[in-house]
């Protein structure tokens, strides 16, 4: 029988059909991959299935009883357990305090923690998930955290465990060691679906691939038979092919950091980072969330102003905490966070477009912004940057993923700047976007912008830095080129390990 099965689902939001009659037979005991690019239905499909959406037609049968819609209860009493890819634990609260949080009666007069310890116990030594159930999850690592999401899903009795984009903030051993919990788990009859757009991550960790595009399943293929060129056609309709940099000779220096330093005791804050980026070269920065990379991303921002040692863009200081005076200064800025400070979801699309242009000629008139010219403008960069969307007048927050994400690239990229901060571009992407954000980047190298490339995503900064350094509890390692230094030495120097490297 199988463990869970979906029968001709059916969502739409009003004239958007975000799924149209979806099948899928999930087996006890199965890795299933679901694949799509932004926009496809697997959220919404996995929203059904968790109780936070019903379906307007069809319905889901978990171990073949059908699953009473609309509730999130409902799924967890009948196995259902899910791991966002943002975690929902609280940081105050230690690891058990975590895990047992909900499962009790709201009038039990004590709590029954020996019970559950036994149990935390037990799951930890038979899926390889040990971490200490009296620690505060703040002062845990991320892949630690991510342990006590999945140990809080089974602690409910989780039949069918759901991965949202499980490794975007995990080492490479961190990936590794989640993937050999997934073959425990899978040894013991739990059925996983495991939704990722990192393809080899996929074909080394699934047993099948199911396809969504514009809704609809498209197909699904075992995954010893597949490969990463056909599941990306699959996914996006077309044969994908990622940019590749051309050797390129580095030029005069653009940015110029020297014995930078935050405030704050954390690993967030930085500490003595100094760092140079050249015209015509891509630095990318290595680390694991959470270890100053938000903190160098604001002071080069204009969003920060309370840090010692020098920035300088073009050998004069780059203006701290302006970042309308940053903007003006040739600094293309890609934030991390495309939803909250990419973009104003509930303005149109032409007016995100002119945000950071706002007096100039192209748009504006004596200081008033002229509706006329703004419009025909967002036309052209929509056009331009391929942003799908029903025009400019569309609210923002209506977009996918990826097109927000190409709205982003064409209010930074169409004023050409010298120096580009481009903070995870390709996060949550799918293969054609990812290729598509690739691509722009690589063009503006070419025409001789430096750019500073953060990301989580190793495979990214392999294929596209010319030179790689860590940032590791606040501390930046020596840049190298990329090819001096392998995925699992950074992985090593991401954990806080020197991979046996000097650091700068």
């Amino acid at each position: 029988m199988p463990a869970l099965e979906f029968r001709g689902v059916t969502k739409r939001f009003g004239s958007l059909t975000a799924n149209d009659a979806v099948s899928l037979v999930i087996e006890p005991g199965e890795v299933l991959a679901l694949l799509g690019e932004n926009g496809a239905g697997k959220t919404t499909l996995m929203n059904i299935l968790f109780g936070h959406y019903q379906a307007d037609q069809g319905e889901i049968l978990v171990d073949g009883k059908p699953l009473a819609p609309g509730s999130t209860q409902a799924a967890i009493n009948a196995g259902v357990g899910m791991v966002h890819q943002h975690f929902t634990l609280a940081a105050n609260l230690t690891v058990l305090e975590n895990i047992m949080l909900g499962t009790e009666g709201l009038w039990s007069w004590r709590q029954n923690t020996k019970a559950a310890r036994d149990k935390i116990a037990a799951m930890a030594r038979d899926y390889g998930l040990q971490v200490d159930p009296d620690a505060l999850v703040g002062d845990i690592s991320v892949g630690e955290r991510q342990r006590v999401e999945i140990l809080k899903a089974l602690y409910r009795d989780a039949r069918i465990l759901i991965l949202d984009e499980p490794t975007a903030v995990l080492t490479p051993q961190e990936a590794d060691s989640l993937f050999a919990t997934l073959k425990s788990l899978t040894e013991k009859g739990l059925a996983v679906i495991f939704i990722s757009h990192k393809l080899h991550e996929i074909l080394a960790v699934s047993d099948r691939v199911a396809v969504l595009r514009r809704g609809a399943m498209v197909g699904s293929v075992v995954t010893k038979d597949a490969d990463k060129a056909q599941l990306a056609e699959m996914m996006v309709g077309r044969t994908v092919t990622r940019p590749k940099p051309e050797p390129m000779q580095a030029g005069k220096a653009i940015l110029e950091i020297s014995r930078l330093t935050t405030s704050g005791d954390s690993a967030a804050a930085l500490a003595d980072v100094s760092l140079t980026v050249h015209a015509h070269e891509i630095i990318g920065i290595a680390g694991v969330s959470g270890n100053g990379q938000q903190a160098l991303a604001d002071v080069l921002c204009g969003l920060a102003s309370g840090f010692s040692g020098t920035v300088q863009l073009h050998g004069a200081p780059l203006p701290a905490g302006r970042p309308r005076a940053i903007v003006n200064a040739g600094v293309g800025r890609i934030p991390e966070d495309r939803h909250a400070r990419g973009v104003v979801g509930d303005m149109e699309i032409w007016e995100n477009l002119i945000s950071e242009d706002l007096r100039s000629d192209a748009v504006s008139r004596w200081g008033i912004v002229d509706r006329g010219r703004a419009t025909a403008r967002a036309e052209k960069q929509i056009a331009e940057f391929d942003v799908r969307c029903e025009g400019p007048d569309a609210e923002t927050k209506l977009l996918s993923g990826g097109n927000m994400q190409k709205l982003i690239l064409a209010r930074a990229l169409s004023r050409e700047p010298s120096f580009i901060l481009a903070n995870q571009p390709v996060r949550g992407l799918d293969e054609g976007a990812i290729a598509y954000v690739q691509e722009r980047l690589l063009e503006a190298r070419a025409r001789g912008a430096g750019i500073l490339l953060i990301s989580e995503d190793l495979d990214e900064l392999m294929a596209l830095s010319d030179r790689i350094a860590v940032l590791s509890h606040g501390r930046l390692s020596e840049a190298l080129p990329s090819e001096a230094r392998s995925i699992a030495e950074i992985g090593l120097m991401m954990a806080g390990q020197d991979g046996g490297e000097k650091a700068a």
